[in-house]
């Protein structure tokens, strides 16, 4: 259920307000890793190669586990909601990055 708000890369805004271009580019700033102007507070990571960064939480909850907004590095890269137990579902392919790694997590 990796349902994705858009294929866009969008900042999301109050109703009826103009959508804007988000930056997707990811840096470092002291021990906190940012995506364009956003601050990362979780990241996965996969055997695959895919990451999940969560910089919201959303009030959704999935199979007793929180749904996350935030940057996807998958196939392509997106920003959408992301439950945490998808990826929780995946085993040991897929884990939680350690918050002393995840300024230098992702592809850059």
């Amino acid at each position: 259920m990796m349902r994705m708000r858009t294929s866009l890369m969008m900042l999301r805004l109050k109703k009826n307000e103009p959508v804007l271009p988000m930056s997707n580019e990811l840096r470092t700033v002291g021990n906190k890793l940012y995506i364009g102007d956003e601050e990362v507070l979780h990241g996965w990571e996969s055997f695959t190669g895919w990451y999940w960064f969560a910089t919201e939480k959303t009030e959704i909850e999935y199979n007793g586990k929180p749904i996350w907004y935030g940057f996807v590095q998958g196939q392509y890269e997106e920003w959408g909601d992301f439950p945490e137990a998808e990826i929780d579902s995946l085993g040991m392919k897929a884990w939680k990055i350690k918050k002393i790694d995840l300024p230098h997590a992702g592809r850059r």
